[in-house]
């Protein structure tokens, strides 16, 4: 059975919940299991993490492939294998879903290539991640840690939050 709508102290309106009452029907007497309240804020959120991690693993594949193929004309899974510190085996899983998905073209023992949608989509990568480096810099982060914080902001920055990094680099800051 299941029961809606009960009200939830201390939530303003604007964040509106949706209070679940569980009942399972065990040895034949019925027991309330828990309430569950869910915040549509928090959902929301957390479901463009998960979304974000998703796609961040293509994004820092394709965007290190065009690396190697800009450095040395091509790249190989063992290229990969040196930057990411991981197994042959999880390269080439990963190589495989990037096939599956349009983003490279590969043969067994041959190098790496991207699709045009993997070069559209690593030319994004790269240009969030440098947008994101350059904002980190400009509130006086060092080099070092711009490089390395940038890494991990450019896969969940906002497109709002992005253009307003851009803004600030362009423009200088809001007044």
């Amino acid at each position: 059975m299941l029961d809606s709508g009960i009200a939830v102290k201390g939530i303003p309106p604007a964040r509106q919940v949706v209070i679940l009452k569980i009942d399972l029907q065990l040895s034949r007497a019925p027991y309330s299991l828990f309430r569950l309240a869910i915040d549509p804020m928090k959902t929301t959120r957390h479901r463009r993490i998960r979304h974000d991690h998703a796609s961040e693993v293509a994004e820092d594949y394709v965007e290190a492939i065009a690396d190697a193929i800009e450095r040395s004309g091509s790249c190989r899974a063992a290229d990969l294998v040196s930057l990411f510190g991981v197994t042959h085996a999880t390269v080439s899983n990963t190589v495989s879903r990037l096939q599956r998905d349009g983003f490279v073209n590969t043969e067994p023992y041959q190098p790496i290539e991207l699709t045009p949608a993997g070069r559209r989509l690593a030319t994004k990568a790269r240009q969030r991640h440098e947008v994101v480096e350059a904002f980190l810099k400009k509130l006086g982060v060092s080099d070092r840690a711009a490089a390395i914080d940038s890494e991990g902001i450019e896969h969940h920055v906002s497109k709002e939050t992005l253009a307003a990094m851009k803004q600030v680099l362009e423009k200088g800051w809001p007044k």
